[in-house]
């Protein structure tokens, strides 16, 4: 039986709402209320969610307002997932458990999914048919080979290769045709002319892979309150061994490491009015916040649809992503993307020339139906993990700190699931992902250059931040942010500008047993 938090002893989740004296005092209690209002008049813009009673929409306000009590855990908070949490070990299989609220009907189809995740395709042509199609330029033969357990890539370190990160490659727009093109989101951004959108460093036999990344780091050193000095690395890309002549001049390099997979569905599930409640692109309440909702085509219908998975949020749909990295990183077709030759260029004619792997007796593509909904369904259903140590007075007062810096302007902790979901198992949940899902501009350190979609070249989707805590246990290490360069979360918040140099500057102004317990909050989700 599928359960929705609804079921969950109600009344514990609409208990008042009541400012504790030890939570937030003085100025820092006014500064949090009155942005909690402000937040609530820039909702009042918004349509209300058609999926919803007035009943209904009462309950979920109440239920979804930022806390101002932070003396106990709130009602539910290790429930990151709502009924679906996994409350698997927190071992390097966390991310891998399915939502503990699917059938048993769906269990199986979870598994399929799972295996053909981990498949490796070959190339073409192969006596292994149904796994023709590989390239012939690729970054990777499978899924899994990127999302490793399910959890956050990694830039090349020592002896780590380069597989779960990549680099996009884009130039600008160079006439008013194409300018309006982008606008239009005709397309997402114009790819090299000769190396495509991203490069790609693998090839099938035969065939000369597109380069390699090359990266090298400057540190540099903060000096935090209380004197602690942490050194922060900044990476130059660049890229070596070009098989197919020179980049374009105006082609710009933007690394991407593979985004952990957890909690997809649920955010599918999400009422897109509650995202876009958040955003504020004229900064009308002048907080300095001025988050944006991205705009994305659907890969079948071309229609319009809420932008929120991807760095730049450039896909709206689990399975968009999916088909995407189908054809970017694999090169394989799908019925949504049907590239058989991946990223290569019609200017790549000895990659053009290669065969194919679609048959016709399974599809018209490499992946066609089921494999492409199978993985989908999978990706959909990967489990948050429960929380650790809400109780703990540290990860309280780490809580309270997070709040206080103003973290949750751009991280909003819950959000409650559409009743109309897909899937019943991500229907009418209350979930913690710690996002709003929007575009911001994150400020010249982070900056790439480089527009996709309606993301600037200054511009990130916020990431959700569940499970992070965990990334040690599932990926082996703590790199962090879009390319890896902090390898922890004190360095990963020092790298914050822009919209966020406000909450960074209040986290380096603390004393450093307040930054160790915010930190530990942070292990905790």
């Amino acid at each position: 039986m599928t359960i929705g938090w609804p079921d969950l002893h109600m009344s514990m989740f609409l208990r008042p709402l009541r400012p504790h004296p030890s939570a937030c005092t003085g100025l820092a209690f006014l500064v949090l209320a009155l942005g909690l209002a402000l937040s609530s008049s820039r909702a009042d813009d918004q349509p209300s969610r058609p999926d919803l009673t007035d009943k209904d929409r009462a309950r979920v306000a109440k239920v979804t307002a930022p806390t101002t009590a932070f003396d106990e855990a709130e009602a539910f908070e290790a429930m990151a997932g709502g009924a679906g949490t996994s409350r698997h070990s927190p071992n390097a299989d966390a991310f891998s458990q399915f939502c503990e609220n699917i059938t048993f009907a769906e269990e199986q189809d979870f598994k399929l999914g799972n295996a053909l995740f981990r498949k490796l395709w070959v190339s073409s042509p192969s006596s292994t048919q149904a796994s023709d199609g590989l390239g012939p330029l690729f970054n990777a033969r499978a899924c899994q080979s990127c999302h490793l357990k399910d959890g956050r890539g990694h830039p090349p370190e020592a002896d780590r290769d380069a597989t779960s990160m990549f680099l996009r490659l884009a130039r600008p727009a160079r006439t008013a045709e194409e300018q309006a093109r982008l606008d239009a989101l005709d397309i997402v951004s114009f790819p090299d002319p000769v190396y495509g959108a991203q490069l790609q460093d693998q090839a099938v036999p035969g065939l000369a892979a597109e380069g390699r990344m090359v990266i090298s780091y400057e540190e540099r050193r903060v000096v935090l309150a209380g004197g602690k000095t942490v050194s922060l690395r900044k990476p130059q890309y660049s890229v070596s061994d070009l098989a197919y002549g020179p980049l374009d001049p105006q082609t710009t390099l933007s690394p991407r490491i593979a985004n952990p997979m957890t909690g997809l569905g649920l955010i599918e599930a999400i009422a897109p009015q509650d995202i876009r409640s958040h955003a504020d692109p004229d900064d009308k309440d002048a907080d300095g916040i001025s988050g944006r909702a991205a705009r994305a085509r659907d890969h079948r219908t071309g229609e319009f649809v809420l932008g929120r998975f991807g760095w730049k949020a450039q896909n709206g749909s689990v399975r968009d992503q999916s088909a995407s990295a189908f054809a970017g990183d694999i090169g394989i077709s799908t019925p949504d993307t049907a590239r058989h030759w991946g990223d290569c260029t019609t200017l790549q004619t000895a990659c053009t020339s290669l065969p194919a792997g679609a048959q016709p007796r399974l599809g018209d593509t490499e992946a066609p139906d089921p494999v492409l909904a199978l993985v989908t369904f999978y990706a959909e259903n990967l489990a948050p993990p429960i929380r650790r140590d809400v109780s703990s007075p540290d990860v309280l007062r780490g809580k309270q700190l997070f709040y206080q810096s103003g973290c949750i302007a751009c991280h909003t902790p819950k959000y409650v699931t559409r009743r109309d979901a897909g899937n019943k198992a991500q229907a009418f949940q209350l979930i913690w992902p710690y996002s709003d899902f929007l575009l911001h501009d994150m400020g010249d350190g982070l900056a790439d250059g480089q527009r996709v979609g309606d993301a600037s070249g200054q511009e990130w989707r916020t990431p959700p931040l569940w499970g992070i805590g965990l990334t040690q246990t599932v990926s082996g290490h703590n790199f962090f942010l879009h390319d890896g360069r902090a390898r922890n979360l004190t360095e990963a918040i020092l790298w914050h500008g822009g919209e966020a140099q406000k909450a960074r500057d209040a986290f380096a102004a603390q004393a450093p047993d307040d930054r160790k317990a915010l930190i530990t909050f942070l292990e905790s989700l």
